[in-house]
């Protein structure tokens, strides 16, 4: 076997992975819509429930409390040590984590595919066959950067919350 049939095989690989990449970011995109509304749903959940929650933590009251996910499997599980409240809030993070980061890759992979095949019409003197190309590479490489883009600011602000909820439950503890 020689390189020039290792090079074609790998080519016609890649080519195979076009459609699960393309899909892949088509289902990333839907979920990052669908986490979106689930983040503005918890922030109004949140915010209608923050002066409860203030006055809780204040009277060192361990309740449940609508939009405080970390908060509330505390209550529900008062023996959880630090560590097992902080897989939790992990847990909870990591969807929106993976997609924000898996997202781009994506992009760029389904943006290297057809990178071959313009190259090759450029070869040709194929203009229509480069244009085809790099409007499919461009457009998934912009897919993933705005379905990272819509899933890392969530992700990012509810980290801050599960990390200011974590602190919380630890003045709790210490408080008995």
């Amino acid at each position: 076997m020689n390189i020039q049939s290792i090079e074609t095989l790998m080519a016609d690989v890649a080519d195979l992975f076009m459609a699960p990449v393309l899909l892949a970011i088509l289902v990333l995109f839907i979920y990052s819509l669908y986490a979106a509304g689930r983040f503005i749903s918890l922030w109004m959940l949140r915010r209608k429930n923050a002066g409860a929650y203030r006055l809780a933590l204040k009277q060192g009251r361990v309740e449940r409390l609508p939009g405080y996910q970390v908060h509330n499997f505390f209550v529900n599980n008062p023996l959880a040590c630090d560590d097992e409240l902080e897989v939790f809030a992990l847990r909870k993070l990591e969807l929106l984590r993976m997609a924000t980061r898996i997202a781009p890759m994506l992009g760029l992979i389904a943006t290297m595919i057809p990178m071959g095949p313009a190259l090759r019409a450029l070869a040709d003197g194929n203009i229509q066959g480069i244009s085809e190309n790099l409007i499919i590479a461009f457009a998934a490489v912009i897919w993933g950067l705005v379905i990272s883009t819509i899933t890392f600011w969530p992700a990012s602000v509810k980290k801050r919350w599960f990390a200011s909820e974590l602190i919380n439950i630890r003045k709790l503890k210490e408080a008995d």
